[in-house]
């Protein structure tokens, strides 16, 4: 039996979770606040060391224009001796229309400790179209840095995919984005057409990218694309979809629509660390979207013996404890 000593939620009231793990020795920790209006950062010497850690607010959203509303799913990430950070906004609007009017921004600071010195806006990523996208992440892999988001097709049916490209830097795409998923099953279809939310992990010689699908109620669950490491990345045909969620509600441990996941590592690094929000109750009066209680949760990933992760189930509200296979 493996043991993640970590208390569950670890942290109330945040969702779309980030967590880096840097050289440092110290955790980094962002996420979406429930008035979507800013974006915090904290740190902490330990995973549950980031329950009590002081929240500091690094921006602030504009009053108008892009960049003034529904500031979604930031990510922090260290690239070549600065911090940057990776987020959604749309614009302020009288109308629904207004939520999904996002796309994507990039802030950068230079100071060794991301909660000193100035973080300078980089500007909008640019993509292939002017369209709703959202949810980006970055990676290194053999010297060629990519970037993996979810935008809207104005050609396909639904509301977000899964595309990957080559970074020029790390606020500019370089040559032809690439569509990796489609909502195509079931599960991925409930309430939205969605994938989005994806997250990187390499191990043992393949690359996975975890997202989410369907609406963010009791629906919300998790997908896996694996690449082998020595394939083209750009290619659609080097990523294989699992057919099934891997990450979905459990009504014995009592975790709805657990998704919007990143990874980290333990503080020995011995395990790798699936950090994910989940609410504790199935039934959500109005908007999910508005539904502050999407808690942030960790627990530890078990290895299959052919290699893939098996995130089990999303443990209960208290320590998480997994069966190994």
């Amino acid at each position: 039996m493996t043991e993640f000593n970590v208390n569950n939620p670890l942290i109330e009231q945040r969702a779309d979770p980030w967590i880096y793990k840097h050289t440092d020795g110290y955790y980094y920790f962002t996420a979406s606040v429930p008035e979507y209006d800013r974006i915090e950062l904290r740190r902490a010497s330990t995973i549950q060391g980031l329950t009590d850690a002081d929240a500091k607010t690094i921006w602030v959203r504009h009053e108008t224009g892009l960049m003034s509303a529904n500031i979604w799913a930031p990510e922090i990430h260290f690239i070549d001796g600065k911090w940057y950070v990776y987020f959604a906004a749309a614009r302020t609007s009288e109308t629904k229309d207004g939520l999904f009017d996002h796309r994507m921004f990039v802030l950068e600071n230079s100071s060794a400790n991301p909660l000193e010195g100035d973080w300078i806006e980089k500007g909008q990523v640019k993509t292939k179209w002017e369209s709703f996208a959202l949810d980006a992440t970055t990676f290194e892999h053999k010297g060629i840095r990519y970037y993996v988001w979810a935008q809207k097709d104005p050609e396909i049916v639904g509301n977000s995919n899964l595309y990957i490209a080559e970074m020029e830097n790390p606020w500019t795409l370089k040559g032809e984005q690439v569509c990796i998923t489609t909502p195509e099953y079931e599960w991925e279809k409930i309430g939205f057409l969605v994938n989005e939310g994806a997250a990187v992990l390499k191990r043992n010689g393949r690359i996975f990218i975890s997202f989410s699908a369907s609406a963010t109620d009791f629906n919300y669950c998790m997908g896996l694309l694996t690449a082998d490491e020595d394939s083209n990345l750009l290619d659609p045909r080097s990523w294989n979809k699992s057919t099934d969620p891997v990450f979905t509600t459990n009504e014995e441990t009592g975790q709805y629509g657990p998704g919007h996941n990143s990874f980290t590592v333990s503080e020995d690094g011995s395990q790798d660390i699936i950090v994910y929000h989940a609410r504790n109750y199935k039934e959500i009066e109005g908007d999910p979207l508005y539904d502050p209680n999407r808690h942030t949760r960790v627990q530890a990933i078990v290895w299959n013996e052919d290699g893939t992760p098996n995130f089990g189930v999303p443990v209960p509200d208290t320590k998480p404890v997994l069966n190994s296979k």
